[in-house]
């Protein structure tokens, strides 16, 4: 996410940067011929086979940028740290060294180089070699940036390197363990890819964990190792505590005595998974899952005097279109604080939530490049959320509170919420002082409502045909009353003991989810599915879950019928609602149209 400062910098920052007009071939030279004495050995490679798969991915280290003089400034270096293979993408973690001040720009020129072996600037063999533009780039902590290349073939996966402003990357010429470098390719089938401090425990989410959906599971078969080197290499700089809870992608674990006295120490230290490799082990007698974690602090500057009374979290990917109308009209319901979490986004999400942001909607992107992990990322969202509100709902952008308007006779029970500004942060403040930690909403499924393109008007007022019996719910939460394992299936979370959740009554409150829309704006999501436990649109898996759209089968082709499918209940409750109340009086147009 970009803070005001974050900006203001990296504008301060690039506009410093002058490359050189020497070219590639004679910078080479002077660093060949200036630096001999000490680079000696500088093109020294080490190599740990990867247990994970057959090829390995061996990332360059160091990036140097070029100052006006032409010559290498060790403070303003950047190396590849870790990389995880994805099944169509190849993620690089990035990191910059501290006090450096140099941003890698969405808009600079990254180029992901393969080769069937180690090579670097001063090579003049150049077979074997292939480059291909980066995917994308963006920020994804405050001393990390994620650079997505594409897959190349097969026969070019052994060596990956970038280029950047016209600099190669090359092998860092220094102690390993300063950085914490994992040689090793990962595998997203089994890595730990999150770490969170939450009091004085660790909560670290990892991949490959195999639990079982819904279910809380034996702790005693995990561990927690926290360390600054390599822990495959040297266990005297690791130490190591016991899980006290596991469900799911989540394990939480207990810090060591060194974190928990000075935890402000504890950010960048890097954290993995002991798996026992039987059921009666003692001792050491544990498996270490690779990970590419470093461990981040849950709590955040904030500058209100008092909690929000409600926020929005969700996960999204291509969803820019979308996110405007979503944002606009439940902040008009009173949600005051939101958190984006971007799944590998490639359509201008970050630009789309930046201008939310400036209108006064407080918004704020978080990059989760992590696929198919949305109850884990929910998990995460509740630890970030708790110090800042008091309930967060955890909702889709194609889903919208709707409040009935009640008849007369239904004015009469007190437990009614009147539509209206703010009505739904007034309807959850009025359950705060209460053992009701959950809210559950019942939703009701639209389809394409016989429209052939994107409505112009946004979903409320375009689509208004649904079906005509409910489907699940989604969930308003107080994050402080989540239990400890913060065990979710997406539509709600287990809660500690002494709380409960309240269903509310659909004459109260209902979500319409515009969950079947025009074919255009549908088939995106075949794509990927974000949900851990949900199978892919193209698997043949699960074909009659309420997940999937009935009779749709696992093809993205639009059956002939589709803009009259759904249709059994023609609804323009909210529609008739929003353009009475939100709706220019001049013009017409909603708050969420350009024009």
């Amino acid at each position: 996410m970009d803070s005001s400062e974050q900006r203001r910098r990296r504008k301060q920052s690039l506009s410093k940067i002058k490359l050189s007009s020497v070219s590639v071939k004679s910078f080479i030279l002077l660093v060949l011929f200036t630096s001999l004495f000490f680079w000696s050995y500088h093109n020294k490679i080490v190599i740990t086979p990867s247990s994970l798969q057959s090829v390995s991915i061996l990332a360059s280290s160091s990036l140097s940028v070029l100052s006006s003089s032409s010559s290498i400034n060790s403070a303003d270096t950047y190396r590849i740290e870790d990389q995880v293979r994805f099944p169509d993408q190849i993620l690089l973690l990035v990191s910059r060294r501290a006090g450096n001040d140099l941003m890698i720009g969405k808009n600079d020129r990254l180029e992901c180089i393969y080769g069937t072996s180690f090579f670097n600037e001063s090579d003049s063999n150049k077979i074997g070699r292939v480059t291909s533009n980066s995917l994308s780039v963006d920020e994804y902590t405050d001393d990390r940036f994620i650079v997505r290349c594409p897959l190349p073939q097969m026969n070019y996966l052994k060596v990956v390197d970038l280029v950047w402003l016209g600099r190669s990357l090359s092998y860092y010429d220094g102690d390993e363990s300063l950085w914490g470098r994992n040689w090793k390719v990962n595998s997203w089938e089994k890595v730990v890819y999150e770490a969170v401090l939450d009091g004085e425990t660790a909560v670290v989410f990892a991949k490959g964990l195999n639990l079982r959906q819904d279910r809380e599971s034996d702790p005693t078969q995990f561990s927690c190792h926290f360390g600054l080197g390599n822990w495959e290499r040297d266990e005297r700089f690791v130490l190591t505590t016991k899980a006290i809870t596991a469900a799911q992608e989540v394990v939480r674990c207990l810090l060591p005595q060194s974190i928990r006295s000075r935890p402000e120490k504890a950010e960048g230290i890097r954290v993995t998974i002991g798996v026992t490799r039987h059921v009666h082990a003692r001792g050491k007698d544990y498996e270490l899952m690779p990970s590419v974690a470093k461990l981040s602090n849950s709590k955040v500057m904030v500058n209100q005097k008092k909690k929000y009374e409600l926020c929005a979290c969700t996960m999204v990917w291509n969803q820019a279109s979308a996110i405007r109308e979503w944002i606009i009209y439940h902040a008009w319901l009173g949600v005051g604080r939101w958190f984006i979490y971007d799944n590998n986004s490639d359509d201008g999400i970050k630009d789309a939530t930046e201008e939310l942001d400036r209108e006064g909607y407080n918004v704020s992107r978080h990059m989760w490049p992590w696929i198919k992990t949305q109850e884990a990322g929910f998990s995460h969202c509740a630890l970030r959320a708790k110090d800042e509100c008091n309930w967060v709902s955890f909702m889709d952008v194609d889903e919208y509170f709707y409040f009935p308007i009640p008849t007369r006779s239904q004015r009469r029970n007190k437990n009614l919420v009147f539509p209206g500004q703010d009505s739904l942060r007034h309807m959850v403040a009025n359950f705060s002082s209460t053992s009701i930690a959950e809210i559950r909403t019942t939703c009701r499924s639209f389809g394409p409502s016989g429209l052939r393109s994107p409505p112009l008007q946004g979903v409320i007022a375009g689509y208004t045909c649904r079906l005509q019996y409910p489907e699940r719910h989604k969930s308003i939460v107080r994050p402080d009353a989540l239990d400890d394992t913060l065990l979710t299936v997406v539509h709600h979370f287990h809660l500690k003991k002494g709380y409960t959740h309240l269903n509310l009554p659909q004459s109260i409150a209902v979500i319409n989810h515009y969950k079947y829309q025009v074919w255009e704006t549908f088939k995106v999501k075949f794509f990927r599915r974000v949900a851990t436990y949900v199978a892919d649109w193209k698997d043949n898996r699960k074909e009659g879950s309420r997940d999937r759209a009935p009779g749709l089968g696992t093809e993205a082709i639009e059956p002939p019928d589709w803009r009259l499918r759904f249709c059994e209940v023609w609804d323009t409750g909210l529609r008739d609602f929003v353009l009475a109340n939100m709706a220019d009086p001049g013009n017409g147009l909603l708050p969420w149209q350009r024009s």
